[in-house]
């Protein structure tokens, strides 16, 4: 019976096991989550339209034209000014500037001069006359409407914004960096 008198611990062995078990779910979950705060797909949709925005004041500059991006509620599409028709033509044809649909659960808000602008959707099936005139112009000059395009997500209260200057200057900011109050 020397067997029976034996403790019924845990060896140190088995401790160090479960506690590395431990350490990788909680660094699983802490990935998951987010706990940072950061929103990636937001961070790089911000960077996607500054990106475009700076190509489209280039291109103005470059080729004499004016561009625009038009803004929807979930949506953006870029647009050029077509001075034969007199009109703004979307630039669906070229893959960059081409309409871009948000990710699910994501929405814009657009402040032109710190005013909030309401978005409305396009409706696309109605064809009598032009798609109205972008809410950002890019003038062949450089220069450019002022602007700060936030994009929200809902369920998690993230946001990331792009902002634009009169001279063509754009910035963003990140989903990680919480947005200063305005009274």
């Amino acid at each position: 019976m020397p067997g029976a008198l034996r403790s019924r611990g845990f060896t140190l062995v088995e401790i160090l096991v479960v506690v590395v078990i431990m350490a990788i779910v909680v660094s699983l979950a802490i990935l998951s989550i987010g706990v940072t705060g950061r929103d990636p797909q937001l961070d790089e949709e911000t960077r996607r339209i500054e990106g475009l925005v700076d190509i489209l004041h280039e291109r103005a500059l470059l080729e004499g034209r004016d561009f625009g991006l038009r803004i929807e509620p979930a949506a953006y599409e870029f647009a050029v000014y077509d001075t034969n028709r007199d009109r703004w033509l979307a630039m669906n044809d070229e893959g960059e500037f081409r309409r871009r649909a948000l990710p699910k659960g994501v929405t814009f808000q657009l402040e032109l001069d710190s005013v909030v602008v309401v978005l409305k959707p396009l409706d696309r099936n109605l064809s009598d006359g032009p798609p109205p005139a972008p809410q950002i112009a890019i003038a062949a000059s450089g220069e450019g409407t002022p602007f700060r395009l936030t994009l929200l997500r809902a369920a998690t209260r993230a946001r990331a914004s792009v902002a634009g200057d009169a001279f063509g200057k754009t910035s963003h900011e990140s989903s990680d960096h919480p947005q200063e109050k305005r009274s």
